[in-house]
């Protein structure tokens, strides 16, 4: 790190931490910071809101309050208490994660960044905010705020999703992180990010405790920086959901144990946008006999990678023809009463536009 970079982030240690004490946000996981509650909040809060996870996060927490509880929980159980955060592989690996904890290191998640970055879906991120907040070792927690303040305090151009500036970042913040206190150094660029050096608009720069070292600021280049490489666009994929009832049951279908939303439950779907004529022909070669069918509203849903582009229809059956027709090719299928999805049958947000349909007469 040359002079001049290495004086800029001497800079901001003390103002930073001295505005911490007076700014930080007031979270659930941070007034207990034990490293299962960290670790937990840190896996909810990838690719998601803080606003969004502190419902999930009190929920989870008093399913699996322990380390063991998680490891020994149902997978659908599990499932559905993710439910709605998306991106289920998360909860995957935690369960994955706390099994190892509990043969390797006795139940107690391990201390080091080292070990920490060995479990299942601890990456160098996640690794550096429990090590350092958990357990205080002072290790730098880069993020996409974490970038994006040091890109605008230092001036600096460079496409902040190179790996290249990721790494000299992370190895410039630990040369400068407070040994005593790494966690809420840490925890203060993060909150810097969230409530001040804002993306996607104008950041609060007056209300910065660094507005006076921000190279961005004295350059007037707040919004030019940072520089970030276009995503790839997603791909569009149409589908046709159908809302299936015979009598007070609705007919769900469970995603195979791979690729995307692996093992959550979904309502029946057809591949492309199908017409009424399609729809009730599917459910025929299934076993059903429809007497109603009725269009629903449109609806989109984007992962990160595709969108799912959706046309619906409710469809009242009167019988099953062949009962064992869907059990006997595929064991996937199953009829459930309504109620029965609020504890069980995760489902997720995809389909959110079309949960209410569940409860209809």
């Amino acid at each position: 790190m040359n002079e001049n970079k290495k004086e800029c982030y001497e800079k901001i240690v003390n103002p930073l931490l001295a505005w911490y004490c007076e700014n930080r946000r007031f979270l659930p996981w941070r007034e207990e910071p034990s490293p299962y509650h960290v670790w937990i909040s840190e896996i909810m809060l990838q690719q998601t809101r803080v606003e969004a996870v502190k419902e999930y996060y009190a929920r989870f927490m008093k399913e699996f309050p322990t380390v063991q509880d998680l490891a020994g929980a149902e997978e659908e159980r599990l499932l559905k208490m993710w439910e709605g955060l998306g991106y289920y592989n998360r909860a995957r690996n935690l369960q994955k994660a706390a099994a190892m904890t509990i043969e390797e290191h006795g139940g107690a998640l391990p201390s080091t960044y080292e070990e920490l970055l060995a479990l299942p879906g601890i990456g160098v991120y996640t690794a550096g905010a429990i090590a350092s907040i958990a357990f205080g070792r002072p290790v730098a927690a880069v993020d996409g705020n974490v970038l994006r303040i040091v890109a605008r305090l230092t001036g600096d151009d460079t496409d902040i999703s190179l790996e290249g500036f990721k790494k000299s970042v992370k190895e410039n913040l630990e040369e400068v992180i407070p040994a005593d206190r790494p966690g809420d150094f840490n925890q203060a660029l993060m909150d810097l990010g969230a409530m001040v050096c804002l993306p996607n608009g104008a950041p609060r720069c007056e209300a910065c405790p660094l507005e006076g070292i921000c190279e961005a600021r004295c350059l007037n280049k707040t919004g030019e920086l940072p520089v970030k490489k276009s995503k790839k666009e997603r791909t569009i994929e149409k589908k046709t959901v159908l809302v299936v009832r015979l009598g007070n049951k609705i007919l769900l279908h469970k995603r195979k144990n791979s690729g995307l939303l692996a093992g959550m439950y979904e309502f029946p779907m057809m591949e492309g946008f199908q017409n009424s004529k399609n729809v009730l022909y599917y459910l025929e070669n299934l076993g059903f006999s429809s007497v109603q069918i009725k269009k629903l509203e449109p609806s989109k849903h984007i992962f990160s990678h595709k969108e799912w582009h959706m046309k619906a229809y409710t469809v009242r059956v009167d019988e099953w023809k062949e009962e064992e027709t869907i059990a006997a090719r595929e064991r996937d299928w199953c009829l459930v009463e309504p109620w029965q999805t609020k504890d069980a049958y995760p489902i997720p947000s995809a389909f959110a536009a079309y949960m209410g349909f569940l409860s209809e007469s």
